[in-house]
């Protein structure tokens, strides 16, 4: 894909990003790390975020990798101290921390339900109250990473509907609460992005992958790269008039069922 921005957008800037071992999350620290930022990945296997950070600095990049768990906001104030007393104040804010499973309400345990809005909804919250204090402000962008089961009602995914619903109103919270300080908060609502873990869980056949598929405007999945260019551009004076904002970056995903090919002849 031909890079929509050009080099170097946030040189001299210090991304923090949570729930950053793998998946989108780790596609959009690697973005901003070629983009010139100082890149701080967490999550909780010490292994897995050491060897994330890995990939960063193995291309010349400055990284670094901090066990903690989201659940806990000793933890992740904790990491903010060790990234701040590193690299200086914190000017971006990823917090995409997310479980996930596949089950009907009735056949979820409480702590199953429980666990879901813990990493999500609360450890969002850490992530971002843990924030404030070691923020470059004005201008420290905050994002979340959301999906469109926040407002779409979805069989076999009541925790995270809850949890992801708690996440945008908290966005917007904070925007309201955070604004006259000069610090932006907004949401991105990713669609389905291939190659990740939770397309796997909810497609995981090819025929259930074709169906949904056939479901988007845009007729396929997504990048982790489309996610990481949102979030760029979000994290950049491009959108320094925008908080409060859930972005949408689901090829139309969330607009309906697309149903049958609608230009026939006419494309």
């Amino acid at each position: 894909m031909q890079n929509a921005f050009k080099d170097q957008m946030l040189a001299g800037k210090v991304a923090f990003v949570a729930g950053a071992s793998s998946g989108i999350n780790l596609g959009i620290a690697q973005h901003f790390a070629r983009q010139g930022a100082k890149v701080v990945v967490i999550s909780r296997s010490y292994e897995k975020i050491i060897a994330a950070a890995q990939t960063m600095t193995d291309e010349g990049h400055s990284a670094m990798g901090i066990a903690a768990d989201v659940r806990d906001f000793a933890s992740v104030d904790a990491a903010f101290k060790q990234a701040h007393d590193s690299f200086g104040k914190v000017d971006i804010v990823i917090s995409g921390a997310a479980g996930n499973f596949v089950a009907p309400a009735l056949g979820m345990s409480s702590n199953g339900f429980k666990t879901v809005v813990d990493i999500d909804l609360i450890g969002t919250f850490n992530v971002l109250r843990a924030s404030f204090q070691y923020l470059n402000k004005p201008g420290a962008s905050l994002i979340s990473i959301t999906a469109p089961q926040a407002v779409n009602p979805m069989m076999f995914q009541a925790h995270v509907c809850a949890a992801k619903a708690g996440i945008n109103m908290l966005t917007k919270c904070l925007a309201m609460e955070w604004g006259p300080a000069g610090v932006r908060v907004n949401a991105i609502s990713p669609g389905p992005i291939g190659d990740t873990e939770g397309m796997a869980r909810l497609a995981p056949t090819p025929e259930m992958e074709a169906a949904v598929k056939a479901r988007i405007a845009l007729r396929g999945y997504g990048e982790k790269r489309d996610i990481a260019d949102t979030a760029l551009f979000l994290s950049t004076d491009n959108a320094r008039y925008i908080t409060g904002s859930i972005i949408d970056c689901d090829g139309g995903s969330k607009l309906g069922d697309a149903g049958p090919d609608a230009l026939g002849e006419f494309k």
